[in-house]
């Protein structure tokens, strides 16, 4: 498979987790954990990436474009496969739950790939769409740094609730449940935050949690 935006961004983006995005990614596990016994499995990540998700949330399987960022999540003990969004390696009806967090943004077809995910999953499968909302302090911050060329968010585009329903539903889903979270912002993210039920507005992370409807 070809390079990837992210694969001479691979140290840096996983180190992300570690550093100056530690806190964040602490309050967004803390808006899906309590999600999570409600899912049907098998689980699936889209956009796996390093696999930080993945090995807190106990998603066993991912596939991300990046071979660099799949070494790291092979080393945290995820089944990874190279692949992008709009074609999984998996037959019709086979998931429970499939997983996208913070990759929404990263989708150059987002339509395409909720397509592929209605396909993949079983009667009844979720999806957990957690993504970063344009409206939020964090996804203001990268659409500012994306306008000054930022090496990753200058390829990165930044959805509303309203939009990310609409062509989740126009997949063939039907929205459940939505959860709002990290209301702090970059550089200010210094306490913990409790998720919030519904769309908050100022939300930076929203969780939308879809069930597959019959055809």
């Amino acid at each position: 498979m070809a390079q990837t935006l992210f694969d001479d961004q691979a140290e840096k983006y996983d180190a992300w987790y570690d550093t100056k995005g530690k806190l964040a990614f602490e309050i967004e596990l803390a808006a899906l954990k309590p999600l999570l016994a409600d899912l049907p499995k098998p689980w699936l990540e889209i956009g796996v990436g390093s696999g930080r998700f993945a090995e807190r949330l106990g998603i066993e399987t991912g596939v991300d474009p990046s071979e660099k960022l799949l070494e790291f999540a092979r080393r945290r003990g995820v089944q990874v496969f190279c692949a992008y969004g709009e074609n999984l390696p998996f037959a019709d009806g086979t998931l429970g739950t499939v997983f996208l967090l913070t990759t929404w943004e990263f989708l150059a077809q987002p339509l395409a790939v909720l397509k592929e995910i209605y396909r993949v999953l079983k009667p009844e499968g979720r999806l957990v769409n957690g993504y970063l909302d344009r409206n939020g302090k964090w996804g203001m911050s990268y659409i500012e740094k994306a306008r000054q060329g930022h090496r990753l968010f200058r390829h990165a585009w930044f959805d509303d609730y309203q939009t990310v329903v609409g062509l989740t539903r126009q997949a063939g889903f039907e929205v459940l449940r939505t959860v709002s979270t990290l209301f702090q912002g970059p550089g200010e993210t210094v306490i913990m935050e409790e998720p919030q039920e519904g769309y908050v507005p100022g939300a930076s992370f929203v969780v939308i949690v879809a069930r597959k409807l019959a055809t």
